[in-house]
């Protein structure tokens, strides 16, 4: 199985280390069984840097460690097999590093690089679904690549405490590639504080607009409390086994905990079984997220809750 390791600028994506075009290695690697899967950092890397490239750290197979020792994404979705099936694994790097503010303006550049990338494979590789993985302000990414995508190009969506306003995401889920698309919306609590210092930082797109942390109604759309037992207790039923929080604040737990890179990985290889409706089906009746009591909202007196559809 092979990972090709790009690096976004403001409309294009190249190779990470390799003077080679995307063209031709895409057109190498485009067939294939198994699905594609595009992994996309959050906020806090830089591609090529010695102590921040992700390249070096959680999009490599063997991760070294910095910042801080974590779990390779691409391993532990199973993309290092040798299996004619193990799938395609798309490393995305992008400036994330600097301010909140200049981070977030370079998000929607990877986005529309993003979008040429997919584009590009589509054509070498229509038969391919194409899946996309995002941490934190990574989730910006894969929102603003949907707005310039065609219908069927993106499959599932997985946000892992996703840095991203509501509506801005709704907004993505009604384009041409949004509506035909699946997203899994991976909160807990352990991510309040951060959710918190996002809504104060960044600017919403809408009045009392909140980030995904509080949940995401769209019929397309599941959310996924990691820190609620229920929700646990319901995904164990499906297959998946996650151990429970070990901290109060964290803000990788999304990928950090024990068991979530497999789920995540049968979420992926196995969208016919494990479908939205499964999903939804053993939630707790009250999904929504509720705040710790570090990030009070007086505007809001009532946790916000929304109804669950099906599709």
């Amino acid at each position: 199985m092979a990972i090709i390791r790009l690096n976004a600028g403001d409309e294009e994506c190249g190779l990470h280390g390799s003077p080679q075009s995307l063209a031709s290695v895409l057109g190498r690697e485009a067939d294939g069984a198994g699905p594609v899967v595009v992994m996309i950092h959050g906020f806090g890397y830089e591609p090529g840097s010695l102590r921040h490239c992700p390249h070096r750290h959680i999009l490599s197979l063997d991760p070294e460690p910095l910042p801080r020792i974590a779990p390779s994404w691409p391993r532990g979705l199973g993309l290092g097999d040798t299996a004619p099936d193990a799938g395609l694994g798309l490393a995305l790097g992008w400036s994330a590093r600097g301010s909140i503010w200049g981070a977030r303006r370079r998000a929607a550049g990877a986005g529309r690089a993003l979008a040429s990338t997919l584009r590009l494979l589509r054509k070498r590789a229509p038969h391919r679904r194409v899946h996309i993985m995002a941490h934190s302000m990574g989730i910006e990414v894969a929102a603003e690549a949907l707005h310039h995508l065609p219908q069927g190009a993106v499959d599932r969506i997985i946000s892992m405490t996703g840095a991203c306003y509501q509506s801005r995401m709704l907004d993505a889920l009604q384009t041409e590639a949004g509506r035909t698309a699946s997203f899994i919306n991976v909160t807990s609590r352990e991510n309040d504080i951060y959710d918190c210092l996002y809504e104060r930082l960044i600017a919403p797109p809408r009045h009392d607009d909140r980030t995904l942390g509080q949940g995401l109604n769209a019929e397309n759309a599941v959310t996924l409390q990691l820190d609620c037992a229920d929700t646990l207790t319901h995904l164990s039923r499906l297959g998946a086994r996650i151990a429970p929080p070990a901290r109060r604040i964290c803000h990788w737990s999304s990928y950090m905990r024990p068991g979530i890179l497999d789920f995540y990985a049968d979420l992926m290889r196995r969208p016919a079984i494990l479908t939205l409706d499964r999903l939804r089906a053993g939630l707790p009746a009250r999904p929504a997220r509720r705040w710790s009591r570090i990030c009070p909202r007086p505007r809001l007196p009532q946790p916000v809750m929304f109804k669950q559809t099906s599709t």
